[in-house]
């Protein structure tokens, strides 16, 4: 009989309480086991305790978290281990890939430094240019270019840094790799090609992967065994395709309804749509005049050698982000913009924004050129132009309540007194789904989860009524049965305040659900644009058709 590779029995989680509470069991009695090489995919909703449970099985939670049950590695229990066992534990027996890259990375280290500091630790017998060579070759595997090894975690995408943590991940080839979320801002180009070298160094490496995600087309098509969490309790176990056929739990057919929901849409396009529970999206109004003309926007950034370049005469390097966009967008339209991790479609949302100054080119909003405007004149602008993030940290401050967050461009702008601005954030979180609203307007966000995070983020951004809403992967991080409320809320709000949307998604099903025109973008450049029923039918590009040919469809797992 074959030892269990990794084994949980009867496992409850609780974050520390305040003296005298009763114990929230966010992991309330789970256990399963995984075999060598085994993959399994862990689902359920956003705050259901999925990521507690891959942080417990790593001894990574709160010091003073209620923790009962047993977790077994190899037959060692995990929560007898001593700290220098464990220190080894990570990292070559399990490696963690963390939802958010940049709690694994360091702003003040380059990416080569990342890697050399990881494999020191563990290898310390490894020579400096063995060192290198493996890192290079794992970040090769990940699609991060050796050209990028000098460069830090802020000059890179929000995809780029995940791929840069998986690599990490990768390095020290453990037998068993927690994924949480790990494509979740990935393209589905990358995010397929990541899944395949993943389950290729499981079958190579006899290496298991618990895969902890929101994302059941992918779990049907890189996992042989689901199970489904719902509130803190494994709801429903078995073989993926079995779970998928027919599920036996209510809330795993919510679920497949929900995401099935999404992925619907027949080729004849989003008329047939009319009787989903999203309102059908509206018709181009053309001929108005756009909202936002974007005419030959680049935006380009020089990396300069270093001190060691600079002596063997090595030339700077440009990388166009954005080379040389146009692009309209109509009143009441949403805009889709596709494209994999790295493609610029996050620095052309900042530099509309004029969050980072183009280098040459217009973007002019409601007539007026942002571009030649004064730094007062553009704040004042961004009271009706906002952006919902991909990543809610960077907008949401840790020291201040969610009430607080939200409400804080009500003053900014001076919109509200304090009195009115609480009334409008307590409407405004209960729109989002955060009920009862009296009890999140008090938390902070480090009491949220990730898809809570992101709904309060949402939240900020709508709540000065802007005419155009720039939406950076606003739901990338939901559960299927959450984007449906989210975006459900977003074509509500659309119509009652007459909004206009920049949809930045790398989900192609999405994009097809929603919008009423798609930007296909690659290498800094717009290279398809057209309307979504045509781009879906008679792609034009080869890139266009990479990208629809690697997208994970439900119906076909």
């Amino acid at each position: 009989m074959s030892k269990d590779l990794f084994c949980i029995e009867n496992l409850r989680v609780a974050y520390p309480q305040r003296s005298g509470e009763e114990p929230q069991w966010a992991v309330d009695d789970v256990s399963f086991t995984l075999q060598p090489g085994e993959r399994m995919g862990l689902v359920g909703e956003s705050g259901c305790g999925k990521s507690t449970l891959g942080r417990a099985a790593m001894r990574l939670l709160p010091a003073s978290s209620r923790v009962e049950g047993r977790v077994r590695f190899q037959g060692e229990s995990v929560f007898d281990l001593t700290p220098n066992q464990l220190r080894k534990f990570r990292g070559e027996a399990v490696a963690l890939i963390f939802q958010d890259p940049m709690t694994r990375l360091d702003p003040l280290m380059t990416i080569g430094n990342h890697c050399i500091e990881t494999l020191q630790a563990h290898l310390p017998d490894l020579s400096a240019k063995e060192a290198k060579e493996k890192a290079l070759a794992t970040l090769e595997k990940v699609k991060i270019p050796a050209s990028r090894w000098n460069q830090y975690p802020h000059e890179f995408s929000g995809g780029m840094r995940q791929r840069v943590a998986i690599a990490l991940a990768l390095l020290l080839s453990p037998k068993l790799i927690v994924a949480d979320e790990p494509t979740t801002s990935l393209d589905v180009t990358v995010s397929a090609q990541i899944l395949q070298e993943l389950t290729r160094l499981c079958s190579e490496e006899n290496m298991a992967l618990l895969l902890i995600s929101h994302d059941l087309a992918m779990v049907a098509e890189y996992c042989s065994r689901i199970g489904v969490m719902y509130n803190g309790k494994m709801v429903e176990m078995g073989a993926t395709e079995t779970v998928f056929r027919n599920p036996q739990h209510e809330y795993t057919r919510s679920l497949l309804q929900a995401a099935l929901h999404i992925q619907s849409i027949e080729e004849v396009g989003t008329e047939d749509i009319s009787q989903s529970p999203i309102p059908n999206p509206q018709p181009i109004p053309n001929p108005q005049s756009p909202i936002l003309k974007v005419t030959e926007l680049k935006q380009y950034y020089t990396i300069e050698p270093n001190f060691i370049e600079r002596l063997f005469k090595a030339e700077s390097q440009t990388i166009k982000a954005v080379d040389g966009i146009n692009l309209e967008l109509y009143p009441g339209e949403i805009l889709g913009l596709v494209g994999e991790s790295g493609c610029g479609k996050s620095t052309l949302s900042r530099t509309i924004l004029q969050l980072i100054r183009p280098t040459s080119g217009k973007v002019e909003f409601l007539g007026q050129d942002l571009t030649k405007l004064s730094r007062q004149e553009i704040r004042a602008s961004r009271r009706q132009i906002q952006m919902v993030f991909q990543d809610p940290h960077a907008c949401l401050n840790p020291a201040m309540t969610v009430g607080q967050s939200i409400g804080d461009p009500l003053l900014i702008h001076n919109l509200a007194d304090a009195a009115k601005a609480k009334e409008q954030v307590l409407w405004m979180l209960e729109k989002v789904g955060l009920t009862p609203p009296e009890l999140y307007y008090q938390r902070y966000p480090s009491d949220l989860s990730g898809g809570q995070q992101q709904r309060v983020a949402i939240a900020r951004a709508l709540i000065t009524r802007p005419k155009l809403v720039i939406c950076d992967e606003p739901v990338s991080m939901l559960d299927a049965s959450v984007q449906s409320q989210v975006l459900d809320l977003m074509l509500q709000l659309k119509d009652e305040f007459e909004l206009t949307y920049l949809f930045i998604t790398h989900d192609l099903w999405l994009a097809r659900f929603l919008c009423d025109r798609i930007a296909v973008m690659h290498g800094g450049k717009i290279v398809e644009l057209g309307a979504t029923k045509e781009i879906f039918a008679h792609p034009q590009h080869p890139y266009t058709q990479t990208l629809l040919a690697a997208a994970p469809l439900l119906a076909r797992a």
